[in-house]
């Protein structure tokens, strides 16, 4: 028999629609039930693509003895971490506080007011490993609340009161050329030099980090620090392109690697990753003008979020879970990707089988569990290309009749605003108008779908919007993403939403420190106002909301939207230097602020013509990163940069300016090029 869960819109929820567990969504009426009844909560978040989420579901949450004592002893409230992002951020504050780290699946208890007092994340349903098992962890919580329950109130409520407090915390500093240049050494002490990213195992991918030190390659003064830069930022792109945790036969990254060497990922593929490093990669790529392997990761990586993540609506799915169904028809994290020797050989032959073996690191101890591994590609030349072209094919085919990983079909607006940006600048640099296509109608349908009586909904499904509101993330990567359609389409309906979309940001998200809450101020009040300026897998609502004010800026030439940027910059600058790894969006800002590289390209002619079209392209790869290309008519209404720019000798012509202070038109490429690759010259 179903639980509650069965009306929900979320397929996280649904997939525990069916346990014995009495689930409840998130709201008032399941902490109302926890008062009347006078018992705790026993809240679990996770995601659908997670990988210990379905471990425990299937260990603790199906089975029948376990369910029987949550039932009798808690009111249980399941929540989806991608749909309602502020109560995990609040409660994963918690529980970082509490046990000194965090993940999903996510297991707090709370107060019927909704305070934490306990607090994990994955429990086995035996002893393992030092943890307890689950059912011992629910004995010991219902026991303290049966016999405590004055005492645990008491102290759940100080957490609460502690966890708010630390929201108020000061990040603000002015940043400049020194604190720059601090963040690339501090970035540079943490560097990976044998396999590139930072840190060691897991190793996630630094997309934030990655763009800031692709800005500071591109534009930087200083030689040293702008080699530095460079040197990681394509490290880490060549290293990531090269592993396992990137999908060589169809395109997309996976979330991470759960070694240092990039070999072994966590198999699910996340919107918001293969969005954010579609863009570096198309970063990348620009700045060393040749480079084939970037420029297949492009092709492949947009192909397969347009073939593979596209809903039926036309906007993009959240994710591919990381299990699938292997030849025992028994689901298993990675299934569908790995490889041993021999299935390398019937798919592609014994005479081509060792080149695969030796360039794809498939070994008969293999790389992964159950002496299966993943497939890398290292060591491939020029001359190979062909080679791996074929061989490719065939194991591409050998893998698609295996059983598919699930699709998280939920549309999520800030993630689609990642992914319709990234894909329109890569439609419009490789001219391929068929993927800015695709990136205009999800957006269409997020419009049409996802913004009701003037507010942004965080996420639907099916065409039927959800309950959750759009947090500061979505509205700041939203508005980024159509001040890029209206770039790159000169449709000016794009610009006007990204407006709309800005100033209920600004309006609604302010807070008092010149930077921005994550929720809006009429949003449910919980135990404390989420408010993290820091990048992590995603940007932060802050510094998105940074980026999408400094493009609108430069899109529209408004003052005051540039200095509502700065504020906000500013609010949050110390962790620039304190922490840059997860400041990335904010040290890439405070590099083109700092170098003003940034600026304005106007190619006005007959947007059809192929003059046009190539000046336009070719403004879009030399152009340093924050710049703003438009293509179009003179004078096109609604848009301020092709206003009073005239066509010189009826020829398309082009304009390079700063701040709408313009240099003198050229009708040649080469002279167009001569003016960007002059880089931070005054206008």
């Amino acid at each position: 028999m179903a639980n509650r869960l069965a009306s929900a819109t979320s397929p996280y929820l649904l997939q525990h629609a069916d346990n014995p567990v009495d689930w409840w969504e998130w709201g008032e009426d399941a902490f109302a039930a926890a008062r009347e009844r006078g018992v705790p909560v026993l809240l679990s978040v996770g995601y659908a693509a997670c990988h210990w989420c379905h471990v425990m579901a299937h260990e603790s949450f199906e089975d029948d003895q376990l369910a029987t004592m949550i039932n009798e002893r808690f009111v249980s409230i399941k929540v989806d971490r991608e749909e309602r992002p502020d109560v995990d951020a609040v409660y994963m504050q918690a529980t970082q506080a509490m046990t000194g780290q965090g993940g999903w699946p996510m297991t707090v208890f709370l107060t019927p007011a909704g305070d934490p007092f306990y607090a994990g994340t994955y429990f086995p349903p035996a002893p393992s490993h030092g943890m307890p098992a689950f059912g011992q962890v629910l004995e010991a919580v219902a026991e303290a609340w049966q016999h405590r329950a004055d005492e645990v109130r008491t102290s759940a409520a100080e957490i609460s009161r502690r966890l708010s407090d630390a929201t108020v915390s000061d990040f603000g500093a002015e940043v400049g050329a020194v604190e720059v240049t601090a963040a690339v050494t501090a970035l540079e002490d943490d560097y990976d030099r044998a396999n590139g990213g930072f840190g060691g195992a897991p190793k996630f991918p630094p997309s934030m980090v990655i763009g800031a030190l692709l800005r500071i390659a591109d534009s930087w003064p200083d030689d040293q620090v702008r080699e530095s830069a460079a040197r990681m930022a394509h490290g880490s792109l060549q290293a990531m392109a090269e592993s396992g945790m990137y999908d060589q036969l169809a395109g997309g990254f996976a979330r991470y690697s759960v070694d240092a060497g990039w070999v072994v990922p966590h198999f699910e593929k996340m919107l918001y990753d293969n969005g954010l490093l579609l863009g570096c990669y198309l970063h990348g790529w620009r700045s060393t003008e040749d480079h084939d392997q970037y420029r297949q990761v492009i092709i492949d990586t947009s192909t397969w979020l347009i073939n593979e993540m596209t809903t039926d609506e036309g906007a993009f799915a959240a994710s591919l879970d990381a299990d699938s169904r292997g030849p025992d028809g028994q689901r298993s994290e990675g299934a569908f990707y790995l490889w041993t020797p021999e299935l390398i050989r019937r798919a592609v032959g014994d005479d081509e089988a060792d080149w695969v073996l030796d360039h794809g690191r498939i070994t008969e101890a293999g790389t992964a569990d159950g002496g299966r591994s993943t497939l890398q590609l290292k060591g491939v030349t020029d001359d190979d290309h062909d080679r791996w072209r074929v061989l490719r094919a065939r194991l591409a085919a050998a893998r698609d009749v295996r059983p598919r990983p699930d699709r998280d079909d939920k549309v999520i607006a800030g993630w689609n605003g990642l992914a319709i940006d990234a894909l329109t600048e890569a439609g419009a640099l490789l001219d391929r108008p068929e993927w800015v296509s695709a990136a205009t109608k999800a957006a269409e349908t997020i419009w049409r779908v996802q913004w009701v009586d003037g507010r942004l909904r965080r996420t639907s499904r099916h065409g039927v919007v959800g309950p959750s509101e759009g947090s500061a993330e979505d509205y700041a990567l939203l508005a980024l993403a159509f001040l890029r359609l209206a770039e790159v389409t000169a449709d000016p309906r794009q610009a006007e939403r990204a407006r709309l979309l800005i100033d209920v940001l600004t309006a609604r998200f302010s807070a008092p420190d010149g930077g921005f809450f994550d929720t809006s101020d009429d949003a449910e009040t919980l135990i404390s106002r989420p408010k993290d300026p820091t990048d992590n897998a995603s940007p932060s609502g802050l510094s998105a909301a940074v980026h999408a004010l400094t493009r609108l800026a430069t899109y529209d030439a408004d003052g005051d939207h540039v200095q509502r940027a700065q504020a906000a910059a500013r609010s949050a600058g110390k962790l620039i230097t304190a922490a840059p790894r997860f400041a990335g969006w904010l040290l890439a800002d405070a590099v083109t602020r700092a170098t003003r590289a940034a600026v304005e390209v106007a190619v006005v002619g007959d947007p059809d013509d192929q003059q046009v079209r190539r000046m336009s392209r070719l403004a879009r790869s030399l152009a340093p990163a924050g710049s703003v290309i438009i293509a179009g008519s003179p004078d096109t209404a609604g848009i301020p940069l092709l206003a009073d720019r005239t066509m010189i000798d009826d020829l398309p012509t082009a304009y390079v300016c700063r701040g709408f202070v313009c240099r003198l038109p050229v009708t040649a490429e080469d002279a167009l090029a001569a003016q960007l690759r002059s880089g931070a010259q005054a206008v």
